[in-house]
């Protein structure tokens, strides 16, 4: 990886980063509180993006340090798995289990099926 690679990378991780405290505190704002939808918006939306842009990697329409950047970069930062996790157990600690096993649970496989049609769309099958 050269320097270059790594500093974009590095700013761009930042910049996801920061678009989703704004994203997560826009959709706080707006939505009900009890369920962290916010969180699963987020993780499943970064989910659809990396399909996608991963898809056009695969069928060469954009370059693997491109795919680097956008993908590890700034969808990493953007994406919050840690916070999903949290979110989980907080809910169980609330003894709120249904929604607790939705947030674990509904939100893995949310994510993985909008990963898969980002693959789709971005070209890969």
């Amino acid at each position: 990886m050269t320097p270059w690679l790594f500093l974009a990378l590095a700013v761009a991780g930042g910049i996801g980063a920061a678009v989703r405290y704004a994203a997560d505190g826009f959709m706080r704002s707006k939505a009900p509180a009890g369920y962290p939808w916010p969180t699963t918006l987020i993780n499943v939306s970064g989910s659809l993006v990396l399909g996608f842009l991963t898809g056009m990697a695969m069928d060469t329409l954009l370059p693997a340090d491109l795919l680097i950047v956008l993908g590890t970069g700034f969808l990493g930062g953007y994406t919050t798995f840690s916070t999903s996790s949290y979110e989980t157990v907080q809910l169980v600690r609330d003894r709120r289990y249904a929604a607790a096993l939705g947030n674990g649970l509904a939100l893995a496989i949310a994510a993985v099926a909008a990963a898969w049609l980002g693959l789709w769309l971005g070209g890969a099958f």
